[in-house]
């Protein structure tokens, strides 16, 4: 895209109002942990669109941007930090550079397949966000909402049980968003009818219900997974009620596959 004055004014518009549909799509969780982190409806994906439309500098930029609502929508956390540094490491790694990364949406732009190259490109900008809890957890919680021994192995397994579901969701939508609509030309456009990019409605369905299955076994495990004083505690797994865990993932993968291989078969005829 072209770095006139016109397009400069509608990629800024275009920016900020991902940016607000971000904030929105980040109120409406599935999952809300009491420790921090939740699932949400894509909330990222806004963000990772710009990205992948305008360029990796770009894109880090609104999703420093993004961060910084996020942040302020998040103000209470600083309340259970004490020392500056450790409410500039709360900053940066749970705010400002876990949604700055989100910029990475846009590192698989030359690959010619869109759907491809913006699920990808989400992939990564969730692993790095996730690093950035990870890290944060270790450090800045420990002690906190994290037990200080083992720290790091409870801050990757805490991190997981909302980022995993987030980035399953988010990637799911990317793609058939990817498969929808053109981000590269000046104007989004729908892909014509019989593009080949476009991915099938039933496969994304099959996806979100094995993703929504993963959001209720999280739900349901979840509770167990802290003690008495409120500290993440793995041994709590044993009062899980695994049998709705183990149908609710059951018949979820069951139609996953139905979905899928009648798909197939459609295409076929």
């Amino acid at each position: 895209m072209s770095n006139s004055p016109a397009k400069g004014a509608r990629r800024l518009v275009e920016s900020a109002l991902m940016v607000a549909l971000g904030v929105v799509l980040s109120m409406l969780k599935f999952i809300d942990l009491p420790f921090g982190g939740s699932v949400t409806i894509a909330s990222m994906l806004p963000i990772l669109i710009i990205a992948y439309r305008h360029g990796m500098a770009w894109g880090t930029l609104t999703g420093f941007v993004y961060g910084l609502f996020q942040m302020l929508l998040g103000l209470n956390t600083f309340s259970y930090v004490t020392t500056w540094q450790s409410v500039v490491a709360v900053a940066l790694l749970d705010y400002l550079v876990a949604f700055l990364v989100l910029g990475f949406g846009g590192v698989f732009k030359k690959i010619n397949s869109q759907p491809v190259a913006l699920t990808a490109g989400t992939i990564v900008a969730c692993v790095l966000r996730y690093l950035c809890h990870v890290i944060s957890g270790a450090t800045v919680w420990a002690g906190l909402s994290i037990p200080t021994n083992a720290a790091l192995i409870y801050s990757v397994g805490y991190n997981a049980t909302y980022m995993i579901p987030e980035t399953l969701i988010t990637a799911i939508l990317a793609y058939y968003v990817g498969s929808m609509l053109d981000f590269r030309s000046a104007t989004i456009d729908r892909f014509s009818k019989d593009n080949s990019k476009k991915v099938s409605l039933l496969k994304i369905i099959a996806g979100l219900l094995v993703s929504a299955a993963l959001v209720f076994d999280i739900r349901q495990i979840f509770v167990y997974l802290q003690n008495e004083d409120g500290v993440f505690d793995f041994s709590g797994l044993s009062n899980v009620n695994w049998m709705p865990v183990a149908i609710v993932t059951a018949v979820a993968i069951v139609a996953a596959i139905v979905l899928s291989v009648f798909d197939g078969k459609r295409k076929q005829a």
